[in-house]
């Protein structure tokens, strides 16, 4: 049991739930972050947890702003203690072509999906040298890695959290501190299972072990990376995408 404590950004969604209890399996104390305004859904998530046997704090924070970051992890670490891993895991998507992609929209995906990883980084990696310790895990996408049409901003917000996790790495590999990245592909969030059956079926023919993932099967590496068994891995990308994407 690993008996550290984990945030996860974005931890009431799809995904971060799932790694919330994997961690929590794991025997991190978890707590989930949430996004500036919508404290009723997170309780309403946080006592849905609870009924199923899973205890997390939550902590309210605008990740996309610097200033919030810094607010948010001092209120964590002022009543929980130090942070040994960080999970950054919130995004957002606002998709269009480039001919009709705003500023507005390019502007919310970078500042959510790319920024906020600086951001949070930046608030525990010194932390995290000075006590020798410390495991930053940072959620890409396939579409980082091979493009997608109609996500110019997502694209180069999650092909950029991949190349920052490697140049943060070589900063914390002699201080015990990893840094890498997952990049899932299409896993079955209730955000991918809205769409519309025709479009699941396309994205589901197009991966060659023919399904979507699970959010549990992200989740799972996830909790490896955050282990202190994965001390020899930094800088990594893990691909889990059915076969998606290989390289």
């Amino acid at each position: 049991m690993e008996n550290t404590l984990a945030l996860v950004t974005g931890g009431t969604g799809g995904l971060g739930t799932a790694i919330c209890r994997a961690l929590s399996d794991a025997g991190h104390t978890v707590i989930a972050n949430y996004f500036t305004g919508l404290r009723e859904q997170a309780m309403q998530w946080q006592q849905q947890q609870a009924a199923d046997g899973y205890k997390f704090a939550l902590a309210e924070g605008d990740v996309s702003d610097f200033d919030d970051c810094a607010r948010l992890v001092a209120a964590i670490e002022n009543q929980h203690g130090c942070i040994d891993v960080l999970i950054n895991n919130a995004g957002i998507t606002r998709d269009g072509t480039l001919k009709n992609l705003s500023k507005q929209k390019w502007d919310e995906v970078i500042s959510t999906n790319l920024n906020s990883v600086f951001y949070m980084t930046k608030q525990v990696i010194e932390g995290m040298m000075d006590r020798g310790y410390g495991r930053i895990i940072n959620i890409s996408s396939v579409n980082g890695q091979r493009g997608q049409f109609g996500q110019g901003n997502y694209s180069a917000a999650k092909a950029g959290v991949h190349g920052f996790s490697m140049a943060a790495a070589q900063e914390g590999a002699r201080k015990g501190v990893t840094v890498n990245s997952i990049s899932p592909g299409y896993v079955a969030t209730e955000m991918v299972m809205a769409m519309r059956p025709d479009v699941i079926d396309h994205i589901t023919n197009e991966v060659p072990v023919g399904r979507l993932g699970e959010p549990w099967e992200v989740a799972r590496v996830a909790v490896f990376l955050a282990s202190k068994d994965s001390s020899y891995i930094t800088g990594a990308d893990m691909y889990i995408n059915g076969g998606l994407y290989m390289h």
